[in-house]
């Protein structure tokens, strides 16, 4: 099995407020969809960027994203699964729960295990 991440950038859900929890449930149900298969590893949704520490390789601490950041991460679900197009269909499902577009990446495998 091979374990993939399904993402989103933050403000790609243009979901307006009071459709925010039917979106919340929607996307419980892929999880929990996920999880009777087997295949969820984890997931979630992420605070606002603006929340976010970086910390430099010298130890330092900033707080928010560094100015040269491009995006931030939105939300995302990791899954174990046998196939690219086995992450592809979840990543549809996700996409559809969540009401945006989902990126579809695979883990480097780790040459150590």
């Amino acid at each position: 099995m091979t374990q993939y991440l399904i993402s989103f950038d933050e403000g790609a859900m243009a979901v307006p407020e009071e459709e925010l929890l039917e979106v919340a449930q929607a996307a419980h149900e892929v999880a929990k969809e996920a999880k009777a298969a087997g295949v969820w590893v984890l997931g979630g949704g992420l605070k606002d960027h603006k929340e976010a520490s970086v910390v430099s390789t010298d130890g330092a601490v900033t707080d928010g994203l560094p100015p040269e950041g491009k995006g931030s991460l939105g939300g995302f679900a990791v899954v174990d699964v046998p196939s690219r197009e086995e992450a592809l269909k979840w990543a549809a499902k996700i996409a559809l729960a969540c009401r945006c577009a989902q990126e579809v990446r695979e883990f480097m495998p780790d040459p150590t295990l």
